[in-house]
């Protein structure tokens, strides 16, 4: 929808990265990550489900981004590495656990996005990667439901495409129409996607059904044309 012509950390003067999958950012002079990283203010926030691949992760804290990564697979509540680093034994997910329904309680390290910003009393990230294996539709629902994407500049997504994902129902084309509407919910609200990737490594999968050519995993970014 738009294009960007710097999409990695190595386009930064002396700077090499090896990040195993291309986690896509906009660099542009149009945009404000670029500025935002030159002037040690940028924030990313990233979601994960036991992936051992923080590459990105480190580029970002290495060029001076404060980095949270929530993953409820780390040992400790929280791990500070480093200046900039941040690790979080937190599971973002599309709602928070009800402290009176037994079954959540197993959960209670589980919240919404919106509550993690308000707990730490963050206004806005510049950029949210997310790879959290199949929830990301119902992640990306709720932060368009209650508005928190619009204070994010960049969203780096991994979606799933071989099943509809957590809590997500319906026949085929209802599925299909559910993606749609929230793609087409990022749009309206000024983001444009400016970068693709086609995992060829993983099962060539559409709703359950082969698909040649196809891939079962995308990586999307988007840049959010309202942050300047």
């Amino acid at each position: 929808q738009i294009s960007c012509e710097r999409m990695n950390l190595n386009s930064l003067r002396g700077y090499s990265e090896t990040a195993k999958k291309p986690w896509s950012i906009c660099l542009d002079e149009r945009f404000s990550l670029i500025h935002r990283i030159r002037s040690k203010q940028c924030r990313l926030y990233s979601l994960g489900l036991g992936n051992d691949d923080n590459q990105f992760e480190i580029s970002m804290a290495n060029s001076g981004c404060e980095v949270h990564r929530f993953d409820p697979s780390i040992k400790s509540a929280h791990i500070h590495e480093g200046q900039h680093l941040w690790y979080h034994r937190l599971s973002i997910d599309w709602r928070d656990p009800n402290p009176a329904i037994a079954a959540h309680k197993l959960h209670s390290n589980t919240k919404k996005l919106g509550t993690v910003l308000n707990e730490f009393g963050h206004q806005k990230i510049d950029v949210l990667k997310a790879d959290v294996e199949s929830a990301e539709w119902k992640i990306l629902e709720n932060l368009i439901l209650e508005d928190v994407v619009e204070h994010i500049g960049q969203l780096v997504f991994e979606v799933h495409i071989h099943w509809p994902g957590f809590e997500v129902s319906g026949n085929d084309s209802t599925v299909v129409r559910y993606w749609y509407s929230l793609l087409r919910e990022l749009e309206l609200k000024d983001f444009r996607l400016f970068h693709t990737y086609k995992d060829l490594s993983k099962p060539q999968m559409f709703l359950k059904k082969e698909a040649f050519n196809a891939s079962s995993c995308y990586t999307l970014s988007w840049v959010n044309t309202r942050w300047k």
